[in-house]
């Protein structure tokens, strides 16, 4: 089971690889969200995103003559290109599995970091089957993407570094929202705040109609989506909390936070207009929250994390046609 000892180790191995990502502000969005929100940009992490911390952590932590053989991952493109990179860091093999709905620059951007991409219907096929199988037959180690130790470890160190950063604020109590999948990134934050900032709550930011992690915490058991696809917000949509992550959360995080696709998508071109960053749906909604769930938010200040920046042009192009007035 993931603990703090764990997530140090990890930010120890993964030393100056990773990005120590800022935390970032606009008074045009504190007067929005009637408090002071901060964003922290894990779309600026190598790949774009958060998971190339995970995927480091995991892939690091293998033995070396486990780790040669090479590694199999599942993602809708997130992870897929933390674990690719990862692996050719490392110099090694990856397979990785990726819904034929993603969208096409993840799927792109996985193949340009060397990996083979194996695509599935997320609808009709079970991705866990699909790599169990694989990882079997090519004698491949299974990286998940956040039902994972070293996984969930290696997300740790963005909580590491936010206890660190609201020091610096002056920030003692605060809710930090975070974008939530499978969990495996706020487990991390979770228990890196509960060691090093323990006025910090985090609590699960999801799309509305694919929120398993706020249900399943309202319910005390784990709660699964009706849906497996069909949201802009793809980056997050997963079909239930996961086994390891949800006892984590459970016992750690505060209420869950869900937005509509139409809220995710203003606070994208709000991030883009008001901080400069460019975010994905998915990776937004934690913002999204922070902005249009103010009545559900307490104290003077909210900390946001921005999980990631792999947006199709086309869907930003749209979005910020759109909403190019906020």
């Amino acid at each position: 089971m993931t603990d703090i000892t764990m997530i140090e180790a990890a930010r120890a191995r993964i030393g100056n690889r990773a990005r120590a990502t800022p935390l970032l502000s606009s008074p045009f969005l504190d007067e929005i969200a009637g408090r002071k929100v901060f964003v922290k940009p894990e779309c600026l992490q190598h790949t774009g995103s958060f998971k190339f911390r995970g995927a480091w952590s995991a892939v690091s932590a293998l033995a070396p003559e486990v780790r040669a053989r090479g590694v199999i991952a599942f993602s809708s493109g997130n992870h897929a290109q933390g674990v690719a990179l990862a692996a050719r860091m490392h110099g090694i093999a990856a397979v990785i599995i990726m819904p034929a709905d993603a969208p096409k620059l993840k799927i792109e951007n996985t193949r340009a970091f060397g990996a083979e991409v194996v695509l599935y219907d997320r609808e009709n096929e079970d991705r866990d089957e699909i790599g169990a199988h694989l990882a079997t037959t090519r004698g491949l180690t299974l990286i998940r993407p956040f039902d994972d130790p070293q996984v969930i470890a290696g997300q740790g160190t963005v909580g590491l570094e936010i206890a660190a950063q609201a020091r610096q604020e002056g920030i003692e109590t605060a809710d930090v929202i975070v974008c939530c999948g499978g969990g495996g990134l706020i487990a991390g934050v979770a228990l890196a705040l509960e060691a090093h900032a323990p006025g910090l709550r985090a609590r699960p930011a999801e799309p509305e109609g694919f929120d398993d992690t706020a249900r399943s915490l309202q319910s005390g058991r784990i709660e699964r989506n009706a849906r497996l696809g069909g949201s802009v917000c793809d980056a997050i949509v997963t079909p239930q909390p996961g086994n390891i992550t949800f006892p984590i959360n459970a016992r750690l995080c505060g209420p869950g936070l869900a937005v509509s696709e139409e809220e995710a998508l203003q606070a994208m071109i709000l991030a883009h207009n008001r901080l400069k960053i460019v975010v994905e749906p998915g990776g937004v909604v934690a913002l999204a929250a922070a902005l249009f769930r103010k009545e559900e938010i307490e104290g003077d200040s909210v900390i946001a994390v921005c999980t990631g920046g792999n947006v199709d042009p086309e869907v930003f192009s749209a979005a910020l046609s759109r909403y190019s007035h906020v």
